[in-house]
């Protein structure tokens, strides 16, 4: 027979839950309002996002010409300069070749909406002309149906590259800013904080920005060298577009593992379009090699031991990221998911008790870097 339960113990147990859930909904209260103060600041809150990852790019080049004695204001000057240089010529050799090859491009997409057709007539699906024609009679009417709504997702559009331009250049003159004054940053919070605050949040911050340039530049790089080798496997094949495929290849490095699944869809889309069923296989099969080996060797090799991420976490993370905020949400789901990594071991360490052995750091890469102003 079983022993009765102990009502000083329960009462004890149910006081303890009662008080762990109410401090547990008071944090998630106070997260949700951060996370509404954010929305409502979006506006200036994605240009400094912006910012931070243009700077952290190219503050190695900054570093540089400060260490040879050049004045601050010029050095990142010239870094601002060459990094506009950059992205306008890299926008220009995508321009060029996407319009001198989309004639020959949308050829190659009628030809593939032709072969489909042909072989959704034959066995199994065996769908007639009458049914394909009668298909696209009802998606033109409601096309013509939604003319509406039409103008106002073009209007949208525009508001949006608008937004996406002001965005711009807001973020590069804040990167100027961060390249020419980010050094004083941590000495001027410091003295703006009382107590201990004064040495947490600066400690914080610094191991942030360092986690957080090491997984912009190492990403730069693994996309760079996945780009260049995708790059050569569909120059070598004849596939179209090979500089504006290289760029999205790089471009979406930066969205671990779904960026990678994207890019490689387009590639073997546009290789299946233009050169065949043949030649498609033989871009997937380059994509598969190149991501194995970014995965397996160039990735270990210049991240190190990484972000202290488990692989799980990162596709949890840019999965949650994607739902809750689409393309920005995945793109910033793992640099806010490491940051968190970096607090919760700093505040491990310190309630850590004394004599005890603290807990690893997380893997957090350190290395000179500037804190953003």
């Amino acid at each position: 027979m079983s022993s009765p339960l102990s009502s000083t113990k329960t009462a004890a147990a149910l006081r303890t839950s009662a008080r762990v859930s109410a401090e547990l909904l008071l944090v998630l209260v106070m997260a949700g309002v951060a996370l509404w103060v954010l929305g409502r600041m979006w506006s200036v809150v994605w240009p400094l996002i912006v910012a931070l990852f243009l700077t952290t790019l190219t503050w190695p080049v900054a570093r540089f010409l400060r260490r040879r004695g050049w004045r601050p204001a010029l050095a990142a000057s010239v870094v601002t300069v060459l990094f506009l240089l950059l992205a306008a010529g890299t926008v220009a050799l995508i321009a060029v070749p996407v319009a001198s090859q989309s004639g020959e491009l949308a050829d190659g997409v009628v030809e593939g909406i032709q072969r489909l057709r042909e072989w959704a007539a034959g066995p199994p699906l065996n769908i007639g002309d009458d049914q394909i024609t009668g298909a696209l009679d009802s998606a033109t009417a409601k096309i013509q149906d939604s003319v509406g709504s039409m103008v106002t997702t073009v209007v949208t559009g525009v508001s949006t590259v608008v937004n996406g331009v002001v965005t711009a250049v807001l973020a590069v003159f804040l990167m100027f800013f961060f390249l020419k004054d980010g050094p004083r940053f941590l000495p001027w919070l410091t003295r703006q904080l009382p107590g201990r605050l004064a040495t947490d949040v600066p400690a914080v911050a610094e191991r942030g920005w360092d986690t957080l340039g090491a997984f912009v530049r190492s990403q730069a790089f693994v996309g760079l060298l996945d780009a260049v080798f995708i790059g050569l496997g569909l120059w070598i094949l004849g596939v179209p577009l090979v500089l504006p495929l290289a760029v999205l290849t790089f471009v979406s490095a930066f969205v671990p593992i779904v960026g990678a699944l994207f890019a490689g869809f387009v590639a073997v889309v546009i290789a299946l379009v233009s050169n065949g069923l043949t030649d498609a296989l033989i871009t997937l099969a380059i994509i598969i090699v190149v991501q194995q080996l970014e995965g397996n060797v160039f990735q270990p090799m210049i991240q190190g031991k990484g972000l202290g991420l488990h692989a799980a976490v990162v596709l949890l993370a840019v999965t949650l990221g994607g739902s809750l905020a689409g393309v920005v949400g995945s793109l910033l789901a793992v640099p806010i998911a490491a940051v968190i990594a970096v607090v919760w071991n700093y505040i491990r360490e310190q309630l850590s008790a004394p004599g005890e052995p603290e807990a690893p750091e997380g893997d957090t890469v350190t290395a000179e870097s500037p804190a953003p102003a």
